[in-house]
């Protein structure tokens, strides 16, 4: 009988990408007004891109059916075969986009070590290579916010502009993989656009937080985006009748980004209660936006074995390293939700 239970009640912290679309999101899709994008005719994703812009302080958007596809375009549409890209060693859009910066667009990343997916002024500057034939041309500096691999770390506003700032000063445009660019603004207070003022191109993810079953949006200059639209078409991501995926990005960006505030509130509870589970190792001060980092410290147990037992008490989630795990909150994931998951994860691991 309990392991019904579990089964009909699992609860996923896997991601903020395991959500179900809200019945209003549901409604939207089936009565969006659309047409073929390819050829500019669907007004349901002409609504979104205006709307995506405006909150990101540019000037055009372009909706993409992933992070990674939106990430890809904008090195595509910043760099040349042969160019060098600026990357933080643990940043999405190297670690987790498998090879696509060489792969798609001939550019070569070159990682620089931060610390929690920070780049600081110095570590650029030391990575900028001098006018020789022997280099490749660095053209493009790509940042993070908030920082995955780091727990939802925040990239402290002021280092941001400074990262940026010096970039321009080299003639070296500035992407921001801003994914989950909501959870930054919701976690200091910072109006979106500002956070994004400094980059000349920024995406970020309805999929992820906000509860879209599906798609990204890029933003940046009107003539980036035109640029951008046919390197999406080169990838084979220009969509016919999308209007029916953006009218739930519509819903998201007008119902969903002031609730991210539950989840961060709720990871800070997970984080607590995790600090108090044998076995486990954790810094809840290092919980700024809806993702927990606990380190495996049980003696002979790695992450994978720990995260085994935790599934298997219905509880799910991901191991991020030998000895780490990602705890993630989400909207369908409740406080009584997390109460319930700290006791499932105590058994298991005292099993």
């Amino acid at each position: 009988m309990e392991a019904v239970t579990l089964m009909h009640h699992r609860i996923d912290l896997r991601s903020d990408t395991v959500t179900l679309p809200t019945s209003e999101m549901r409604r939207a899709m089936a009565e969006a007004e659309v047409g073929d994008d390819v050829y500019g005719e669907d007004p349901t994703i002409g609504r979104l891109e205006e709307m995506a812009a405006a909150r990101m302080g540019k000037e055009a958007g372009l909706f993409l059916p992933s992070g990674t596809m939106a990430n890809q375009v904008a090195v595509m549409t910043h760099c040349a075969r042969g160019d060098e890209v600026l990357v933080e060693a643990e940043a999405h859009v190297y670690f987790y986009e498998p090879a696509a910066i060489a792969v798609l667009s001939g550019a070569q990343p070159r990682p620089i070590p931060g610390r929690d997916g920070v780049l600081e002024v110095a570590a650029i500057a030391a990575a900028l290579r001098p006018p020789n034939i022997h280099f490749p041309r660095t053209a493009l500096l790509c940042l993070e916010n908030t920082h995955n691999r780091s727990g939802g770390r925040v990239f402290p506003l002021e280092k941001l502009r400074a990262a940026c700032d010096f970039a321009h000063g080299h003639d070296i445009a500035v992407h921001l993989d801003g994914a989950r660019i909501f959870n930054a603004a919701t976690a200091t207070g910072t109006p979106a656009q500002e956070i994004a003022a400094g980059a000349d191109s920024v995406m970020f993810c309805l999929s992820k937080g906000l509860a879209c079953p599906v798609g990204s949006v890029l933003c940046g200059t009107r003539s980036f985006i035109e640029r951008a639209r046919r390197n999406r078409k080169i990838l084979g991501g220009g969509m016919r009748q999308a209007g029916i995926l953006a009218a739930a990005g519509i819903v998201a960006l007008e119902t969903m980004v002031d609730r991210l505030a539950e989840d961060h509130a709720n990871a800070r509870r997970l984080a607590a209660g995790l600090a108090a589970v044998a076995g486990l190792e954790i810094d809840p001060a290092a919980v700024e936006t809806n993702m927990v980092v606990a380190c495996v410290s049980a003696p002979g147990l790695t992450a994978a074995g720990a995260a085994q037992r935790i599934t298997a008490a219905g509880v799910l989630v991901n191991a991020t390293g030998p000895q780490t795990m990602r705890f993630v909150t989400h909207k369908d994931v409740s406080s009584p939700d997390i109460d319930e998951a700290l006791g499932r994860i105590a058994r298991a691991l005292a099993g």
